[in-house]
């Protein structure tokens, strides 16, 4: 009975003392700097939000959040570093609707534990992206003389994207199977390029992100048909979505911020809340909404749960339209 005892009671105090050190562990966080992983290279979306994110972290927790940018294979580099990371909360990275939505179905094989994941902090912020066409090639005004247009002419037009499985592409992909439609896929190596031959008239049209697009269209070089949100813009206030021709079509990018899979639940918590209030701050929200994006700052739970609707949601376009697994 001595001994049983001894075993109850020393059971105790160890739960007791994990508690405690958990529950200090997340009180004295961070004690050093942290590491933000970016898996896009510097001067994107995803690195500026990330760096914006990052200095507000620095102000509000007392350490520095260093980026780094790990570009390459889609984002998959850079994420599986972060994988590999020790899951102590001093390695986080931002991911996108790409590198963590459609990379899961894209891709055979991933550089990380495809079931384990990461844990989501906070979806950051969502950005549409907007149909253009070069008016002198195609003399269309609208979405539903496009589509006539390509019904009429089936696999004679050509779009343009940043690449294969991109949101970009994806979002061609989306009309193609929606309004039933054939065109031809023009990848780039990056938007800026694919954007620059739309505007040379060697590509009919893109789907793009809207702060680059926009300057094309305000400058008269391109003409907006719809964004791919489900609300107007802001940078296009005057440009009506795709979902007013064709029902629940939506192709937004996004970026968020993660974790490595196994990070203390603390600790994810005491972030995730930072981000919230960061994106929550007007201050913050008026920068973001100036590059054309919505804030959102929702929960961890929230985010897991918007990312498997997307994963899922993209999955069905990629098998639909066939496309060669990377």
């Amino acid at each position: 009975m001595r001994m049983k005892r001894f075993f109850t009671l020393a059971a105790f105090a160890a739960s007791i003392l994990a508690a405690t050190s958990h529950a200090g562990r997340a009180d004295e966080y961070p004690s050093k700097s942290v590491t933000v992983i970016v898996p896009f290279a510097a001067g994107g979306n995803t690195d500026a939000l990330g760096r914006l994110v990052a200095e507000e972290l620095d102000k509000r927790l007392g350490q520095r959040f260093i980026v780094e940018n790990k570009p390459g294979a889609g984002g998959n580099i850079g994420l599986g570093d972060l994988a590999r990371a020790e899951p102590d909360g001093y390695t986080i990275g931002m991911g996108t609707v790409s590198s963590n939505a459609i990379n899961q179905t894209l891709y055979k094989t991933l550089p990380y534990d495809k079931e384990k994941g990461f844990v989501p902090l906070s979806l950051i912020a969502t950005m549409p992206n907007v149909l253009v066409v070069n008016a002198d090639k195609l003399p269309v005004n609208s979405v539903q003389e496009l589509i006539e247009l390509l019904k009429k002419e089936p696999g004679k037009h050509t779009y343009a994207s940043s690449g294969v499985g991109t949101s970009i592409h994806l979002a061609g992909e989306l009309l193609a199977n929606k309004a039933g439609v054939t065109m031809t896929h023009v990848p780039y190596k990056g938007s800026s390029q694919a954007i620059m031959d739309v505007v040379a008239g060697h590509v009919d049209f893109m789907f793009d992100n809207i702060p680059t697009a926009a300057q094309q269209v305000k400058a008269g070089k391109l003409r907006a048909l719809a964004v791919t949100s489900l609300d107007q813009a802001s940078l296009l206030p005057d440009v009506p979505t795709m979902a007013s021709v064709i029902p629940e079509f939506e192709a937004t990018s996004w970026h968020g911020i993660f974790a490595p899979p196994g990070t203390p639940p603390e600790i994810v918590d005491k972030l995730s809340k930072e981000v919230q209030a960061i994106l929550h701050d007007p201050a913050m929200k008026a920068k973001i909404e100036g590059m054309g994006a919505t804030p959102v700052g929702n929960t961890s739970e929230e985010f897991a749960q918007f990312i498997d609707g997307e994963t899922a949601k993209w999955a069905e376009v990629i098998k639909a339209a066939n496309l060669p697994l990377q």
